[in-house]
């Protein structure tokens, strides 16, 4: 498959864009942030999006949804990421739905999918239990008792986490690990909302006897890190998405600040050393979404490659959003730190999608050992 956009595909970018520019623009993200505004995201926007059919992009139509595809959802992921527009996108409408399309029951399909595909559920992936991303690593533990199971343990960095109310938990058992759909609202779930450097939240989520059964089982039992890794690689592929955004819409911005800011007469654009900086990062980006790109398109076929192209969109992608947000802040001079200029939220929303589902040398590593090397 060539790696452009076809027709369709392009006027859906065009609509993504104009409405996100129209909707949520970079001020929204501050406004919400200076409201006080708890939840962190406009319940109002979430309902607008659903209307646009985000929502339903991953879910199928025998559940409500309009089963598009993941490149799809990649080309409004990469919009919001152009204006940092916090929604459930990523969670919920990618990473959620997939998993449950993926892997759920005929019971768990018709539970959560019409809600997601209509945006009044939110379902958030819960499976770090430490603050660097080891999937892997895992001290919840599911018991057998009285003919079903108890849920112990804690889960950290879980995004959307405070708003959800369904939670993808993975935990360890008498036969491996096991992923579980646990409602946050079960006796025994805590839920602890923090903000995150972006301005946009997380939650500490602890486990203190839950009772669960069968019908909360994802997938096999004892089969889930398999499952896991699976749909991790479709929630790193939406993060390299929004990372692409972030990285153009920086690069755009600040393209357009060297054409208007003025030094000795001449706009600072002129200087043959930033138009040498300008000329690498336009490369990179342009490299960066082929890489998406061929990514998502992975994803869609389902390819054997899948692996690899999510490790390598995700730590290529966060290394080309890296050098063009701080190449932002350095071209636009002492306004760049400043929190009145709008350049510095692209940079904190790149720090955190940097480490979210695994940092770039997270997947260095992950993408030579499925190499071989």
């Amino acid at each position: 498959m060539a790696l452009v956009l076809n027709e369709e595909q392009s006027m859906l970018r065009e609509s993504a864009r104009d409405f996100l520019a129209g909707r949520a623009p970079v001020s929204h993200l501050r406004d919400l942030r200076d409201s006080g505004n708890t939840d962190r995201f406009s319940r109002e926007l979430w309902n607008e999006m659903a209307e646009m059919g985000w929502t339903a992009m991953l879910v199928p139509e025998e559940y409500g949804g309009h089963g598009y595809g993941f490149t799809g959802m990649g080309i409004v992921l990469e919009e919001t990421g152009r204006t940092l527009t916090p929604s459930p996108l990523l969670s919920t409408a990618m990473t959620a739905a997939a998993a449950v399309a993926l892997a759920g029951t005929p019971g768990q399909r018709s539970d959560l999918l019409p809600g997601i595909a209509s945006g009044e559920r939110i379902v958030a992936l819960a499976c770090d239990e430490t603050s660097l991303h080891a999937p892997g690593e895992i001290e919840a533990e599911l018991d057998a008792s009285g003919g079903g199971y108890r849920l112990n343990g804690s889960k950290t960095a879980v995004i959307d986490g405070h708003i959800a109310d369904t939670l993808i938990v993975s935990a360890e058992g008498d036969r491996g690990i096991s992923l579980l759909l646990v409602p946050s609202s079960a006796p025994g779930v805590s839920v602890k909302r923090y903000p995150l450097l972006d301005t946009h939240a997380a939650a500490r989520v602890s486990f203190d006897g839950v009772r669960l059964d069968d019908s909360n089982i994802l997938g096999t039992q004892g089969r889930g890190l398999e499952l896991l890794d699976e749909i991790l690689d479709i929630a790193r592929v939406g993060a390299s998405a929004e990372l692409l955004g972030i990285a153009q819409e920086a690069f755009e911005r600040t393209v357009q600040y060297l054409k208007d800011r003025k030094q000795f007469g001449v706009p600072i654009g002129s200087f043959q050393a930033l138009q040498h900086r300008a000329a690498r990062l336009f490369g990179e980006i342009e490299l960066g979404k082929s890489v998406v790109l061929r990514a998502l398109h992975a994803l869609d076929e389902g390819s054997a490659d899948r692996p690899e192209m999510a490790s390598l969109a995700k730590a290529k992608v966060s290394a080309i959003a890296h050098l063009a947000t701080t190449e932002a802040i350095q071209m636009h001079g002492g306004i760049g730190m400043t929190d009145e200029f709008d350049i510095g939220f692209f940079l904190k929303r790149w720090k955190i999608l940097d480490s979210l589902y695994g940092d770039r040398n997270f997947h260095l590593d992950r993408f030579a050992r499925l190499r071989g090397y």
